[in-house]
């Protein structure tokens, strides 16, 4: 399991991060890897309101991986598949290991 288990490639070869958010944290980025869901949490300051937690999401992730980065499903959850445009699967999973431990 691990990272690679929350990181596919889509057909146009975009990646494809599965993520839970924790809105309303007092600190912001990746915080860690929740092993039962399979999915990377991120940690944002913004409220789940108005999609301002979904913004802060794009905003924190987009300046991680520098990177173009948009929600593709989940924009209402907590959990959501987050599309990395321009980088590959190893590239993603480097970017992460130096952030958290697998």
């Amino acid at each position: 399991m691990g990272l690679k288990s929350c990181i596919q490639t889509a057909l146009n070869g975009d990646i494809i991060l599965e993520i839970e958010v924790q809105p309303g944290s007092s600190r912001q980025g990746v915080v860690g890897v929740n092993k039962w869901r399979n999915k990377i949490q991120v940690a944002v300051k913004a409220e789940a309101r108005k999609g301002r937690a979904n913004n802060a999401v794009c905003h924190v992730l987009s300046k991680l991986f520098k990177a173009e980065v948009e929600v593709v499903s989940g924009k209402t959850t907590r959990n959501k598949k987050i599309r990395i445009v321009g980088m590959s699967s190893q590239e993603v999973i480097s970017v992460l290991e130096g952030l958290i431990e697998s």
